[in-house]
């Protein structure tokens, strides 16, 4: 960057490049950030966007269809999941028992879990607590959420258009 810019235009950075070179700008532009220089950003990688922009404008036809942060713009859908595996055939009644009204409860495949409802770090306790007192080691807890490529999907649709 030759004579310290305030402001920078990035369009498509990191297009075609293989994974190293593309690790290697996304740090290009989180020092650029640092320093204190704007970096308005356009990509097709929401996944770069997710992890590079403060704000994200999502564009489809030409219109602005949605803007905020990354994080303001992923919330809810999955989020509102926490899923955990262990051994097959848990006592799935006793588990919402100990859950919040809203919640529900479900084995989808043997040994492997979703819990839906309100996740906040009150539901995680309350799981790994029933866990404990059931005896079970969950192989694996998530608490998932949506990503910002899930929202754009969401947003422009999912079918591919010509």
């Amino acid at each position: 960057m030759v004579g310290r810019p305030e402001l920078v235009f990035l369009d498509e950075p990191t297009a075609g490049l293989d994974p190293q070179a593309r690790r290697a700008t996304w740090d290009l532009v989180r020092d650029l950030r640092t320093d204190g220089v704007s970096v308005i950003l356009t990509t097709h990688y929401m996944d770069e966007a997710e992890q590079l922009a403060d704000d994200v404008a999502i564009i489809d036809a030409g219109r602005v269809i949605a803007q905020g942060s990354p994080e303001e713009l992923c919330r809810g859908g999955a989020e509102n999941t926490l899923r955990f595996s262990g051994r097959p055939g848990l006592d799935v009644a006793s588990l919402l028992k100990a859950l919040p009204d809203d919640s529900s409860a479900a084995e989808v495949a043997p040994g492997s879990y979703r819990v839906a409802g309100k996740v906040d770090p009150q539901l995680l306790a309350t799981v790994t607590s029933w866990c404990a007192q059931h005896g079970v080691m969950p192989d694996r807890i998530s608490v998932e959420r949506h990503t910002l490529e899930d929202v754009f999907l969401e947003l422009t649709g999912k079918e591919l258009r010509a």
